[in-house]
């Protein structure tokens, strides 16, 4: 009547596994090869979609300084423009007049020098002792004189006393001599100059003392004052014309100066030619900072370089600095001689500025611009501190 229990015996063969087995049971290797390249493309997305939104953002901004460097140039390249005068050599004569008579008798002040002839050595020679009341060319009411010597008719080979700085009543006390036969000595004229020495522009004449040697006896030592008299313009040498181009990028920060070509350029070598090539100083303070030059082209007057010279100068610097392009003759065994040199930048004038500053007010590109030579100037002594 009563049930039987239970016998035991192994388990029903469809009695479900034991647990502790399933946690035993190995996973297939694809599916773990699955897990991880899931897993790493998940990972890759979410890297790749910030990175896209970060560059976006930086992108933006990148953008935008672009656009306020390239305003702030246009900008002051315009100003500039509106700040162009001309070379003095663009001005007309102005006309004569009651003006122009009163500048004429204006006081320049006074030169004392010495002659004598070296009959043995075949030489004038002359002494540049003093000067007093000399006019004031500064913005301080001063000048730093000093005097440039020649016999004409030859202005090349001419003597340069040192600088005084800050003066009117300089003492030179110094002695040049010219080597020249007392035949010919008749037919020349000594011609004693008085400059005011500027470092960053050129240098103005305050007058001149002439002295045509007919008039002279030098059978003994002369010792005189003379009055100066104001210079006349001379008409400046054709050295010759040069073109280049100027192409500034204010985001990266880039000047590029392209050398295209130069013509009629000055006569150097004794067949009538010239070897010319052109140095490329960038300045800034005055002191050159940076030197590039091109090939040499050999036997022309009219060189054809097309060469192309690249600059740092950062946004905030480009109103410091200056370009310098110098031409110059090659020369296998002596010393390279310059023909003629240009400046442009914010603080050139005439053509050079006018140059700069087409530059500025174009960011990106290149302004091209043909410019006359002008004569390099002299090794000099600086003025004392």
């Amino acid at each position: 009547m009563f049930p039987e229990p239970p016998t035991s015996g192994p388990p029903a063969p469809d009695t479900p596994p034991d647990s502790s087995r399933l946690g035993h049971s190995p996973v297939p290797p694809w599916a773990l090869a699955t897990i991880i390249l899931v897993s790493a493309l998940l990972v890759f997305s979410c890297c790749f979609c910030l990175y896209r939104k970060r560059r976006r953002r930086s992108g933006k901004k990148i953008q935008a300084q672009a656009q306020v460097h390239l305003q702030e140039v246009k900008e002051l390249g315009r100003s500039y423009i509106d700040k162009v005068q001309p070379e003095v050599e663009e001005l007309e004569p102005a006309p004569s007049g009651p003006g122009s008579q009163v500048a004429e008798k204006q006081e320049l002040g006074r030169l004392q020098y010495s002659l004598d002839y070296d009959f043995q050595s075949g030489q004038l020679l002359v002494g540049i002792l003093q000067a007093e009341g000399l006019a004031a060319l500064d913005l301080g009411g001063s000048s730093d004189p000093y005097v440039r010597v020649y016999l004409l008719p030859d202005k090349r080979r001419r003597h340069e006393t040192k600088v005084h700085r800050q003066t009117l009543n300089p003492h030179f006390g110094e002695n040049f001599a010219f080597k020249v036969p007392y035949v010919e000595l008749g037919g020349r004229v000594l011609v004693m100059a008085v400059y005011d020495f500027d470092r960053f522009s050129r240098n103005d004449a305050i007058g001149e003392v002439r002295v045509p040697m007919s008039s002279v006896d030098l059978g003994r030592p002369v010792l005189a004052w003379r009055e100066l008299q104001a210079a006349p313009r001379e008409e400046q040498e054709k050295l010759g014309d040069i073109c280049f181009s100027l192409r500034y990028v204010p985001t990266a920060g880039k000047l590029t100066v392209i050398v295209l070509e130069a013509k009629n350029l000055k006569k150097m070598d004794v067949g009538g030619l010239s070897d010319p090539y052109v140095k490329v100083h960038l300045l800034q303070g005055g002191k050159k900072v940076r030197k590039k030059k091109t090939t040499i082209k050999k036997n022309t007057l009219n060189p054809y370089y097309n060469e192309a010279f690249s600059f740092e100068v950062p946004c905030d610097q480009v109103q410091k600095v200056q370009v310098e392009l110098t031409v110059l003759d090659y020369d296998k065994l002596g010393k390279n001689e310059a023909i003629g040199r240009v400046a442009v930048g914010a603080a050139a004038g005439g053509a050079g500025l006018r140059h700069w500053a087409d530059m500025l007010a174009s960011p990106r590109r290149p302004i091209a611009q043909w410019h006359s030579l002008r004569p390099p100037d002299r090794a000099r002594p600086l003025p004392a501190p």
